[in-house]
């Protein structure tokens, strides 16, 4: 695996828009200037970094701190004036854990807001996996690897688990470096037994949050603050010169430091060379949390990132400004080919499930609007096969979920992940907590497609695109499905079978019972 370079030297078009993005996180505010060319990624004009600690205290009382508040207001209005001296044309800025968490943290978005004029709007943890995970994958080619992009931020730990480079799990734990700092390691030291108590505690979050057998020794890139201190220190004492250079760190090597570096006060550990001053009391608790990481899922490494929220921050700008809106067909079909999916079983469902759709929509309640959603899942529900057979109809709701290439909005794409997830096993259930967290519209849009996909996925229950037609017939008692096989003399019998199955949904929809009549086979 290797990194591709995000910027080129040299001057730029003056025609072109410089962008800027801001991430106020819960430990430092970042600010990045760029310009972006398709061609050759983003180029870095100015950037600039502090840290006011908008976590400080939070832990304990609930609040951002108004010391903390006002060091970050003077940070974000230095900022601002940086922007408007490089000719900055638009700016994105988002807050993470610390102000998302915070009893006034609306308060503090509005003020900087008011004052600032900075648009600043607070992220939800899966958004901000998101944007690191997309800094992360434009950086590095993830390709054939299963991989965890983990993120310590002053309040949170974001992972991001891909599987050949597409998204399969995003999660949030409370395992960020202030926090932990704060209510673990109070002492100026940071004392053997304060460590080992606060690792117990890292363990037993891990466990919660993520399989360890799932990622084992998954390829683990760490993007962040903790990070890029772990490699400028592990650089300097390899005897290396201090930079900003992708590197791979050993889990000996993060170990070490941490036993060398509990030794140490806070006072000495500002001046050990790699470290930032400012991060010298919560680096013990960072570096807790990932060897604790490396451990969980047996790792040797991690590769240290130089690139993080900003990053994609700034490539979800650049790509706001494409006006050609992609062919969904061609999306859709392009990431069945990255998934390695049976093309010839998804366009079957596909095609069944629309001539079904054609045929009961109406009675089902269906919006033609619909019918596009219920075309996407006939070609995605399978995808989640990459993963492994078994639940993949799980896996496929993941990587649906988290698939920003599909030209679907966030909502159409959710809807989409879960009535593939519906295709096979149990129908939607309120105890699922996704289906459950949709509106009441939305669930029944979830229940009439996948009622449709489900008995579409039986009548392919071969893989061998034996139907050639389908009729249905609606009776006061049931739903009659006449079937025609695509070749003379074919038996439709398991595919009767594997469609009769799968009709609960769509026959508790209807009301009806549905019975699937297969056209004589010919001699």
């Amino acid at each position: 695996m290797s990194a591709r370079p995000a910027s080129r030297p040299g001057a730029q078009p003056a025609t072109r828009d410089r962008i800027a993005a801001i991430d106020v996180g819960s430990n430092s505010v970042r600010l990045l200037v760029a310009e972006y060319d398709p061609a050759s990624g983003l180029e870095i004009i100015d950037e600039l970094k502090d840290q006011p600690r908008l976590a400080a205290g939070l832990a304990k009382t609930g609040c951002l701190d108004e010391a903390s508040i006002e060091r970050a207001m003077q940070t974000l209005s230095r900022m601002r004036e940086v922007c408007q001296r490089r000719g900055v044309k638009r700016i994105a800025a988002v807050a993470t854990a610390a102000v998302r968490e915070a009893e006034n943290g609306a308060e503090f978005v509005r003020r900087v807001r008011q004052e600032l004029d900075i648009p600043l709007r607070i992220i939800d943890a899966e958004t901000e996996a998101a944007l690191s995970y997309r800094s992360v994958a434009h950086h590095f080619r993830l390709a054939g690897d299963r991989t965890l992009v983990a993120d310590i931020g002053g309040g949170s730990l974001e992972l991001i688990g891909a599987v050949d480079g597409l998204v399969e799990l995003t999660v949030s734990l409370p395992l960020g470096a202030v926090r932990l700092t704060e209510l673990h390691l109070p002492g100026e030291r940071g004392a053997h037994k304060e460590i080992e108590r606060l690792r117990a505690y890292v363990r037993k979050q891990l466990k919660r949050g993520i399989s360890a057998r799932a990622w084992s020794a998954a390829t683990v890139i760490g993007s962040g603050g903790t990070f890029t201190s772990l490699g400028r220190m592990v650089q300097s004492r390899r005897g290396q010169p201090v930079g900003d250079s992708v590197q791979s760190v050993t889990t000996a090597e993060v170990e070490q430091l941490i036993d060398w570096l509990a030794t140490r006060t806070p006072e000495q550990r500002r001046q050990v060379p790699g470290l930032s001053p400012e991060r010298a009391d919560i680096i013990l608790a960072g570096l807790a949390v990932t060897a604790e990481l490396l451990d969980w899922i047996r790792s040797r490494s991690v590769t240290v990132s130089a690139f993080g929220l900003r990053e994609g921050l700034l490539l979800e700008m650049a790509g706001a400004k494409e006006v050609a809106a992609p062919d969904p067909l061609r999306l859709f079909r392009e990431f069945v080919e990255r998934c390695q999916g049976d093309r010839r079983h998804v366009e079957q469902v596909r095609t069944l499930a629309l001539q079904l759709f054609d045929q009961l929509g109406e009675e089902l309640g269906c919006d033609p609007e619909e019918r596009l959603l219920l075309e996407a899942a006939g070609l995605l529900h399978d995808v989640g096969q990459l993963v492994s057979y078994r639940k993949h109809h799980k896996h496929s709701f993941q990587l649906i979920n988290h698939a920003e290439r599909l030209g679907l909005p966030p909502r159409e794409r959710g809807l989409v992940a879960l009535i593939s997830r519906y295709h096979r096993r149990n129908g939607p259930r309120k105890k699922h907590a996704e289906f459950a967290a949709l509106p009441p519209a939305d669930q029944a849009i979830v229940r009439r497609l996948s009622g449709l996909l489900r008995v579409a996925d039986g009548l392919d229950r071969g893989h061998t695109a034996a139907v050639n037609t389908l009729v249905t017939d609606l009776t006061r008692d049931a739903l009659i499905l006449r079937i025609a096989p695509r070749l003379k003399g074919a038996d439709l019998g398991l595919e009767v079978w594997g469609a009769s199955r799968k009709s609960d949904v769509l026959a508790k929809l209807l009301k009806r019972e549905v019975k699937i009549v297969a056209k004589p086979a010919r001699a």
